[in-house]
């Protein structure tokens, strides 16, 4: 890399925290206790938004994601972040779920305990969806490490100047759609992860899925 010039992308110092309390809503247990590894899919789900900067103010983008092979089940980007957007996330993780034929079914959904995650009618959606909630302690990003991990991740590979993901600057919300659906796909199907043998996480979910397929057929698991 010297040799030729080339310098690493570095993430950048993170941004105002996007966490805000709601002190009067009851908060779910925390069921993980930063215990990440799962040994199959659509056992833990994390999930968390953050900011992204734009020619004009800021966009939000929320991730839902599996904790097995670090798979972005569900997405969703807005210029507001209320409720209904990271319910719009958890929707499109319910139905890429639903399109594989592998429903939710008495998952954990694990977030930190912003008032969007503590809301009411967010915690109903969840239950409908087939999911628990848990929510970690208040200020202590450790406790959603898995979300912050992926958030980080994306800040450095698509957000940043220079991104290859990018076509210019964020001036609408679709360029911010258009760049996120771009790298999401990339980082399911083509990103190589150190944890999974340096395998993308949809191709460590798939052999996890013929492994199962094949066990049943045998009759070992």
């Amino acid at each position: 890399m010297r040799a030729h010039g080339w310098r690493g992308a570095t993430r950048a110092r993170r941004p105002p925290r996007t966490t805000e309390a709601d002190p009067g809503a009851a908060r779910a247990p925390d069921l993980v206790g930063r215990q990440w590894r799962v040994a199959a899919p659509n056992l833990l789900e994390v999930a968390d938004f953050t900011y992204v900067p734009m020619a004009v103010g800021f966009g939000y983008t929320a991730f839902v994601i599996d904790a097995f092979a670090g798979l972005i089940p569900g997405w969703e980007c807005s210029l507001t972040k209320d409720t209904g957007f990271v319910e719009r996330a958890l929707r499109h993780a319910v139905a890429f779920r639903a399109r594989q034929g592998h429903p939710f079914d008495d998952a954990i959904h694990h977030s930190d305990a912003g008032s969007q995650y503590t809301a009411i009618h967010f915690t109903e959606s969840l239950m409908l969806a087939g999911l628990k909630p848990s929510i970690g302690s208040v200020g202590d990003a450790l406790d959603n490490g898995l979300a912050e991990t992926t958030i980080g991740l994306y800040k450095t590979e698509c957000v940043r100047e220079g991104s290859p993901f990018r076509t210019g600057p964020i001036d609408t919300l679709a360029d911010l759609e258009n760049m996120t659906s771009a790298w999401v796909s990339w980082y399911n199907e083509s990103r190589l992860i150190h944890r999974l043998g340096r395998r993308p996480p949809a191709e460590a979910e798939a052999e996890y899925y013929a492994r199962l397929h094949a066990g049943k057929h045998t009759g070992h698991r």
